[in-house]
């Protein structure tokens, strides 16, 4: 997902995550930056300091987030042995190997359309004639609505050109 929001949108993007393996993707994306929350250890606990400084976290506090949360003793126990397990393990080699697999989601979605183009009936074409010419952002709720209605009414017809039943296109709407 941030990879397609980076190449293909170009939006701006804001993700909270504990998921540290997403942080790797910065060195390889230049207008992707990672923020962190600062924290502070004090007294064996972690005081979050409600400050934002850039960069990726040092570890992670998904844990402790999830006891200030009051998830049950026993989830919190799991969760921090599974954690132990992936820190004992080569983080590092670990993070860049997913990177590099991330842009395989990208790859598939990609063939969809190519797998898709076969399956199931084609659309009729006054509903492809339609959303071709439909702007969205110029249109007010109740004029797409209207056109929902008459995009359903022409799904529902075998031949897609069946006449509007009792509906009617708003005069001001582009179809």
């Amino acid at each position: 997902m941030i990879e397609h929001l980076h190449a293909v949108n170009r939006c701006r993007g804001l993700f909270a995550t504990h998921y540290h393996e997403l942080t790797a993707l910065a060195a390889r994306l230049d207008a992707l930056a990672c923020y962190t929350m600062r924290v502070k250890e004090w007294a064996g606990d972690v005081v979050f300091l409600h400050e934002v400084a850039a960069g990726a976290a040092d570890r992670s506090y998904g844990i402790h987030v999830a006891r200030l949360a009051g998830l049950p003793p026993a989830v919190i126990g799991r969760a921090e042995a599974v954690l132990q397990s992936l820190e004992r393990d080569e983080r590092s080699s670990a993070m860049a190997r997913l990177a590099d697999d991330l842009p395989l989601f990208a790859a598939a979605a990609a063939r969809l359309p190519e797998a898709a183009a076969g399956a199931g009936p084609a659309l009729p074409p006054q509903v492809i004639e339609i959303l071709a010419t439909v702007q969205p952002d110029a249109l007010t709720p109740r004029a797409a609505l209207e056109i929902l209605y008459r995009l359903r009414e022409l799904m529902a017809t075998p031949e897609g050109n069946a006449p509007s039943a009792g509906r009617t296109i708003a005069a001001n709407s582009p179809v």
